[in-house]
């Protein structure tokens, strides 16, 4: 048991950064993200022994935390605010504009105005570089739904950041 709780620890502490980052790529909330996150390693936690002999793990993973997001989204309806009153919504930090920030921001909005399904398509390829087989296996579908959600998705996401079309085929 103490060589899994090891190999369990070992992989969670590699793999947090990355999974708080595709969580919060794919919901565009830091505290849903964190939420999600912790869910799919508790999740983790209590299969480990049947995920780690997993032929990849890390797949398999981003598949429990698209379910666990799936879930919350689904759920959110039942809960409950135990306050008396109602919180001002939380304001980002004001940062000094960069061109990096910029950029990362008209990113985040891109994304915002996707579909939940074209949103996770594109984090899981393009910026958690799964293969086109490893995103199918992940979101629970097809490579051909795959292909005609990332395109369909990089058409809005060019239109929203003024990106003109490129010429040929995407090879990814």
């Amino acid at each position: 048991m103490a060589d899994a709780e090891r190999e369990f620890v070992e992989y969670v502490s590699a793999r947090l950064p990355r999974l708080h980052r595709t969580a919060f790529l794919m919901c565009g909330d830091a505290h849903l993200a964190d939420d999600v996150v912790q869910q799919t390693i508790t999740a983790l936690y209590v299969n480990w022994r049947r995920v780690s002999h997993a032929d990849n793990v890390d797949a398999y993973v981003h598949r429990m935390l698209v379910h666990k997001l799936v879930d919350e989204k689904r759920l959110s309806w039942a809960k409950v605010r135990l306050l008396g009153w109602m919180p001002e919504p939380e304001r980002p930090p004001v940062m000094p504009h960069d061109d990096d920030l910029a950029e990362r921001d008209n990113l985040l909005a891109a994304l915002a105005r996707l579909p939940r399904g074209q949103r996770t398509v594109l984090v899981l390829r393009f910026l958690c570089d799964l293969s086109l087989a490893d995103t199918a296996a992940a979101m629970g579908c097809s490579e051909g739904n795959v292909k005609s959600q990332t395109a369909r998705a990089l058409v809005t996401v060019r239109q929203v950041l003024d990106v003109p079309e490129m010429s040929g085929r995407n090879s990814r």
